[in-house]
């Protein structure tokens, strides 16, 4: 091998390396990347202590949770009304999984107070159950049936057939304020991460009389 082909083996054996290096690397945090797991926005669970502007959450799948309380922090209560009490005009939240014919079959329904309609207006997918989605939306119609309500609801960009069971938990919104989070009460705790890594709950949702928010 000549002195030529000796520099330009050497050549191109310093460029591979460091191309190699930089592939390992870049493949590295790819994975590193797919494998962190996504930030919750909600904890359902149970309150086991409330101290000041921190609360401590028992997840319902077991997880400990601790949650900053924001100093605006939105409390309201939830307490059960009847299926009787959805009518046409009602401003509604439905949580609903595709029945086994393409109908969206109700998991629960919180009916939104007056002053809270238009709250979220939309179908987005939910993380209830599997293949769940939420659809907050007025009540155009409300046919009875045998075993329940079929509504329809209509939003800004479409709208839906949900059918609602007589055993379906339906629920309201009252005012609410801190002095509701109380340890062994049932809460929906909405949250965003912090910059070091806590959480921060600007808006709790806790259940009156032991009830669990459904939603």
């Amino acid at each position: 091998m000549g002195q030529s082909e000796t520099v330009m083996t050497i050549q191109r054996t310093t460029l591979i390396r460091p191309l190699a290096a930089v592939a390992m690397v870049t493949v590295s945090t790819f994975a590193a990347l797919a494998q962190k797991a996504p930030v919750p926005t909600r904890v359902r669970g149970t309150i086991e202590s409330v101290n000041g502007d921190t609360m401590q959450v028992k997840s319902r799948s077991g997880e400990e949770v601790k949650l900053h309380l924001a100093s605006d922090v939105n409390v309201s209560g939830i307490t059960k009304i009847s299926l009787a009490d959805i009518k046409p005009g009602s401003f509604v939240g439905a949580t609903t999984v595709p029945g086994p014919d393409g109908s969206q079959n109700a998991v629960e329904v919180h009916v939104f107070p007056e002053d809270m309609r238009g709250t979220g207006e939309g179908s987005r997918p939910w993380d209830l159950k599997p293949n769940s989605s939420m659809t907050n939306a007025t009540v155009a119609e409300s046919v009875v049936g045998n075993d329940g309500h079929t509504l329809l609801v209509k939003y800004r960009d479409g709208e839906k057939k949900v059918f609602v069971a007589d055993n379906t938990p339906v629920v309201t919104f009252v005012p609410g304020d801190k002095s509701d989070l109380k340890t062994g009460a049932k809460v929906i705790a909405f949250m965003k991460q912090l910059p070091d890594g806590s959480f921060e709950a600007n808006r709790v949702s806790v259940g009156r009389d032991g009830l669990t928010p459904p939603m």
